[in-house]
């Protein structure tokens, strides 16, 4: 069975009621005080590096409904070679964003978190990590059970 044939596997949210409700409540949690379009391109940029279709067709959706152009979500995986689209905070945000979904080193460089928190006061910083903690995980969720968007 190829990956495009696979169908979905347990379903944690059913199974693990308690889980599905710790998750949102986190999520919530996360995104409190934090720009909603900052939020958008952050769960939207994640999900792009963990290959989760689900996630990806939510934020994308999500994105667009709180003002954020097509073009800043066509190009958001290649922020980096569009100066001037993204504003020096989104730019911050996306590269902690990619340091912290990724690890590849173990662990996040000291450029890429001063660059954040010379843009977010320590509250924000501190939100803007638990938001990216969560889409990974959401991610994570998604992708080992195999949900897949509704096509359309």
């Amino acid at each position: 069975m190829t990956t495009t044939e696979t169908a979905q596997r347990v379903n944690i949210f059913k199974q693990s009621p308690e889980v599905y409700q710790a998750m949102i409540a986190l999520d919530a949690a996360a995104k409190k005080g934090l720009d909603p379009v900052l939020v958008e391109l952050v769960l939207t940029r994640a999900s792009q590096i963990n290959h989760c279709a689900w996630c990806l067709d939510m934020h994308t959706q999500d994105a667009r409904k709180v003002g954020i152009s097509e073009q800043k979500l066509y190009l958001l995986n290649a922020w980096e070679e569009v100066p001037g689209l993204y504003t020096e905070r989104e730019r911050a945000a996306l590269a902690l964003t990619e340091a912290v979904t990724v690890l590849t080193d173990g662990f996040v460089p000291d450029e890429v978190y001063a660059r954040a928190a010379e843009q977010f006061e320590e509250q924000e910083l501190s939100q803007l990590i638990a938001v990216i903690f969560t889409i990974n995980s959401w991610n994570r969720i998604a992708v080992s059970t195999r949900r897949v968007p509704p096509i359309r």
